[in-house]
């Protein structure tokens, strides 16, 4: 496929994958699993998408992993049977919505909670739709996010309420390092990542000490899972960003560039003495400039002349975004307005958020696949 040609007929700004980097990633990731005999269930909240997660699920994945309880809705109406919800759901109207459609199709969700409260909803709703419903609990293994503590004396409790419940069943702990996204290397990262487990481990043996049967011990956070060097005592893994990679893991030293599958093409369409401007701005590169409260130095994302794409002696910095311009500085370059320039996002998880859709470049062609959970927050 002549890139050049395509790039001059796609209107911007417009969200683009490269098909054989994504499946590169995606076998590499499921590769990674087998080899250390874990289940992978990939967080889908990245891609959003039906036909990504089938993929996913047709290399070996064991289900998916969602954030949200429309992004489930979306994933049983696609067909999924098998899905986890890793943010707590303490919403009555949210488990009706969520087990309705489960029991409509035959299919199973696990959700995560760190309280007596999100048991006690999960039972009641659980109970009036007549279903078992699967529950996790979310242990904290250092981003102080959701999450228990691990020498929480509450763990124990909480677990043994789950597990004797009639409508619940207790499918063990997981955790999300995202801190790792902090990490200066890949030894950093491996460290974060060996942490976790070791954390994992010993909630799980000391819940087994206690007489509670803990089936699962999942993790999660791209970087922690492509930088460790052992999973013993892990049952599952829980990557999302793999599937696309961006500026983040690239950071981390756990990717390199020529990985990352998803970019954005934009066009310039004014410029000045510094910057070239552009029309992808905040609302399709986002005003994300790391994770967690993260930052580095490369601004909203990497730009090169699209002809140039990923050239080193031709790299610019989106220096700043408004809701519909991008800033590029011009780092001694001219480009004519006109032009096209690819963008290498810091983040690809909300860009893709953004999307309605995205223009895939195969080897044959090009293709459009719809976001098909875009904007699902609730």
């Amino acid at each position: 496929m002549k890139t050049d040609t395509f790039f001059n007929e796609v209107e911007t700004p417009a969200v683009l994958l490269d098909e054989t980097r994504l499946m590169g990633n995606l076998r590499a990731m499921q590769g990674l699993a087998d080899r250390h005999g874990v289940a992978l269930r990939p967080h889908a909240k990245t891609h959003k998408s039906l036909e990504i997660g089938r993929r996913q699920i047709e290399l070996g994945a064991s289900g998916i992993t969602v954030a949200t309880v429309d992004e489930a809705l979306v994933f049983l109406g696609g067909g999924f049977r098998s899905i986890t919800i890793a943010r707590p759901v303490v919403s009555s109207s949210k488990w009706d919505r969520l087990l309705s459609a489960t029991k409509d199709r035959s299919a199973e969700v696990r959700v995560v909670t760190d309280s007596k409260e999100g048991i006690r909803v999960a039972g009641e709703r659980a109970a009036a739709h007549g279903l078992a419903v699967g529950m996790f609990l979310k242990i904290d293994v250092g981003l102080h996010r959701c999450g228990l503590l691990p020498e929480d004396p509450h763990i124990g409790q909480l677990a043994g309420m789950i597990h004797d419940h009639r409508d619940l069943e207790f499918r063990g702990i997981l955790s999300h390092a995202g801190h790792v996204y902090a990490s200066k290397s890949q030894l950093d990262a491996s460290g974060v990542a060996e942490s976790e487990r070791r954390t994992m481990v010993a909630v799980r043996d000391a819940l087994v000490a206690d007489g509670l049967p803990v089936p699962e011990v999942s993790v999660g956070a791209t970087p922690a899972v492509l930088a460790t060097e052992g999973f013993e005592g892990i049952t599952e893994i829980r990557p999302g960003n793999y599937v696309f990679l961006d500026l983040l893991p690239v950071r981390v030293g756990v990717a390199e560039l020529s990985d990352v599958a998803l970019s954005v093409l934009a066009t310039v369409i004014s410029k000045n003495e510094g910057y070239f401007v552009t029309d992808a701005g905040s609302k399709t590169l986002t005003s994300d400039t790391g994770v967690h409260g993260m930052t580095g130095n490369q601004g909203f994302g990497l730009a090169y002349p699209a002809s140039g794409f990923l050239d080193s002696n031709r790299e610019m910095i989106v220096e700043k975004v408004s809701e519909e311009h991008g800033m590029v500085g011009r780092n001694g370059f001219d480009l004519s307005i006109g032009s096209k320039i690819r963008v290498v996002p810091v983040h690809s998880c909300p860009v893709a958020n953004l999307a309605r859709s995205y223009v895939v470049l195969t080897p044959d062609g090009i293709e459009s696949w719809p976001v098909d959970a875009a904007g699902g927050s609730r």
